[in-house]
């Protein structure tokens, strides 16, 4: 492998790509204005350059390092902005707080390239899967606001069941804290920061150690477009300012997406689970099951990008292919080839695959599952898999990888794909209900007689099962779910307003009647209205 080609000198970067100086360095939101840490981490890239004949960092600047106090003084601006649900955002009418967000929307969009050129050198991320981050959030937004408008305006009918007349809306549900993962720092953070702010509740963003900088681009917006204490951006080690948010037992609703440990860490903390919603996003290990009459050359063009995509750094990607045993020999040269193909180098290559990976020690955790798997007889079969050089790490295919390996079990996270092979379908059975994860799956076949009997034991076993393609989340319209330790709550743009609010009702029989009717023709209330 020539590593010479994987860092450039900064004269060899075209211009477009060159980092620009940060501007928001060591800032914070919270109760509507940007005020600037004491202490700050420093952010440094992946993506290093060569000076002098040396591999150097390259610093990006720094997102603040706040403590307990700080965060009791964000949770506080949150509460007093919710105000048990009397606060002015709260209460306000959801064409009032769409407007806000259509405000936002018209303040952000021409952050496109800027958070692009951040992200990409932030976390690693292709600069053209980085712009697609950005759209797809734009349309997330504007979809948000289309379905609430549609639900606010049916919920505000008068149902009448028996003798009793009743109005049912959703209302929000308190103080929120919204922890994204670094992967799509924007995406997956506003899939959880919009439903939960547009449905009246009070936010805490918590940003991703890697990807903070690039979201904290969207703090003058959020300061400029809704009132002051509803939404709020904190940044810090978890032990410092989270643990103490969540310990005040003041949080209602925790969206988090990242590993089931961190989950149940913060979640043990609450005073009160029992009063918590959780919106949970965990772990996967994600199988293709490519059976002896799937189209092959099509089975491993999808099973390589499902698996290496963003360097596997993704939820959603192939974790583990089983391949029927007969064609497993011709679908691993087709494998191995589709891999090589797979361009290696900088972020902003054009169609670049594999990019440096943004975790420090990262290297190491995939070295440690190849070495158990190859020390229990596990082969590498792609040419140069294994190999790394500083943050990159080539895509590695190991097989045949048995039940003994830690690879079997574990969400490796990155581009390394074990291979199993199986002769019936009771293997594959044991496989998944012995599974600690529960996601999506692949099937891979021309035949639906082959099929069927996998997708009927599938969906008992995984939320999405993806004919003849690699798993995705979108399109945003569909659930996004999982079972068993991979996730809790639903996301979809319908599913997610109703994740982070609650349906009240106001009722009345005949003896409350006339005082309900009369409330309608006030029109002076926030709920009981027409």
């Amino acid at each position: 492998m020539n590593t010479d080609k994987f860092y450039p000198e900064l004269k060899d970067i075209p211009d477009k790509f060159r980092i620009k100086e940060f501007s928001l360095n060591r800032q914070y939101l919270v109760k509507g204005k940007l005020l600037t840490g004491d202490e700050g981490s420093e952010v440094y890239s992946p993506v290093k350059i060569k000076e002098n004949g040396h591999i150097k960092q390259v610093k990006l600047g720094e997102y603040p390092r706040l403590n307990a106090e700080k965060a009791a003084f964000c949770l506080k601006a949150a509460l007093d902005a919710y105000k048990g649900g009397t606060g002015a955002w709260a209460s306000m009418k959801v064409e009032e707080r769409i407007r806000c967000w259509a405000d936002f929307l018209d303040r952000v969009r021409d952050l496109r390239e800027d958070f692009a050129l951040l992200a990409m050198w932030e976390i690693a991320k292709p600069y053209s899967a980085c712009l697609d981050e950005f759209d797809r959030t734009m349309r997330y937004i504007e979809d948000t606001m289309a379905t609430l408008w549609e639900l606010d305006r049916e919920s505000g009918r008068i149902i009448s069941i028996e003798n009793f007349m009743a109005q049912i809306r959703r209302t929000p549900l308190g103080v929120v804290l919204c922890m994204g993962p670094f992967n799509y720092p924007l995406n997956e953070t506003f899939a959880m920061l919009v439903p939960a702010l547009i449905m009246g509740n009070s936010v805490i963003v918590k940003p991703p150690r890697y990807g903070a900088l690039c979201l904290s681009l969207f703090m003058p917006a959020f300061a400029q477009c809704f009132p002051e204490g509803v939404i709020n951006f904190i940044n810090g080690e978890g032990e410092e300012v989270v643990g103490p948010i969540i310990k005040s037992g003041e949080i209602s609703v925790l969206g988090f997406i990242g590993s089931t440990q961190v989950a149940r860490l913060i979640i043990n903390q609450h005073p009160h689970p029992n009063r918590l919603r959780t919106i949970l996003g965990l772990e996967a290990k994600n199988p293709a099951l490519v059976l002896k009459d799937a189209d092959l050359e099509k089975a491993a063009g999808e099973c390589a990008r499902g698996a290496l995509e963003f360097n596997g750094q993704r939820c959603t990607a192939l974790k583990h292919i089983w391949v029927e045993e007969d064609i497993a020999e011709p679908f691993l040269e087709l494998l191995c080839a589709r891999v090589e193909e797979m361009k290696c180098g900088m972020p902003w290559e054009e169609d670049v695959v594999i990019t440096p990976l943004p975790e420090k020690n990262k290297i190491e955790w995939l070295g440690e599952l190849v070495e158990d798997a190859l020390q229990k007889g596990a082969r590498i079969i792609n040419r140069d898999g294994g190999k790394s050089f500083a943050q990159l790490y080539y895509p590695t295919i190991l097989y045949p990888v048995t039940r003994d390996m830690k690879l079997y079990h574990v969400e490796q996270f990155g581009p390394v794909i074990p291979v199993s092979s199986f002769k019936d379908i009771s293997e594959l059975k044991e496989y998944l209900f012995t599974s600690d994860y529960g996601q999506q799956a692949s099937i891979f076949s021309s035949r639906a007689e082959s099929a069927i009997p996998l997708i009927d034991i599938l969906v008992h076993q995984v939320s999405r099962v993806n004919l003849n393609s690699q798993c995705r989340r979108g399109p945003d319209e569909l659930p996004f779910t999982g079972r068993k330790d991979s996730a809790e709550g639903t996301l979809s743009v319908y599913d997610a307003l109703r994740a982070f609010s609650i349906r009240s009702l106001v009722v009345a029989n005949e003896n409350g009647r006339s005082l309900f009717f009369d409330c309608l023709k006030e029109n002076t209330s926030n709920f009981l209205r027409i």
